[in-house]
This record gives C-alpha cells, structure tokens and sequence, in this order.
C-alpha cells in the first residue's frame, strides 16, 4: 500500500495537506469528498461521468498527471471558470506520479 501527499486549496482559499491512497482506485474528485473539502451537493454532481465539471480544479505544480482524454476535453470546453491549466478531478485517477500534486478546487457555478 502506498499514498500520494497532495496540496487542495479550497473554494475559500485555505490550503490542506491531504494523503491519498493509490490503491484504492480513487481519484482526485472523491479524494476531494472524503476530506470534505468542498460543500456537500456542490462537487461530483455527474458521479464522476465527465458530464458537469462540478470537479474542475486548477493544477498549479503538475509532477506527471496523465494526457486529458476527448471527454474530460469536450466538458471543459463547456464548462465555466475554465483557465488553461483546468482539469476534471473525476477524470485524474491517484497514482504515484501524482506525488507533490498542488491544485484549486475552480469556483462552483
């Protein structure tokens, strides 16, 4: 068993330090549930289906995050609060190479 340390910064600015297990087949979007880090009914809306974007966090330190896929591109392209370092926190599926992971949970619509 072995974890990843990841930075969260919230919808209110605060910054956690949070440990996620990379055998679990989690990802980013219900790390962020687990920690309650964002208001209940206002992450993960889809379930994790790519549909809503309610995830979109901001990547500010990319330590090896895999290639975004068609779907994860497409919602982005129709999402709000999209910046150039977007990505869907359903779609970033915890794995080593995410070790020293900093990201921004992107405003709720």
């Amino acid at each position: 068993m072995s974890d990843v340390n990841i930075k969260i910064t919230d919808r209110e600015g605060v910054t956690h330090d949070v440990v996620a297990p990379t055998d679990m087949s989690m990802n980013l979007m219900e790390i962020i549930r687990s920690y309650e880090l964002a208001e209940e009914g206002t992450i993960g809306v889809c379930g994790g289906m790519a549909m809503c974007a309610s995830c979109q966090v901001y990547v500010i330190n990319d330590p090896g995050l895999e290639p975004m896929g068609d779907e994860e591109d497409a919602m982005l392209c129709e999402a709000f609060h999209v910046k150039e370092n977007s990505r869907l926190g359903c779609q970033l599926h915890i794995a080593d190479a995410m070790e020293g992971l900093e990201v921004e949970i992107a405003p709720y619509p």
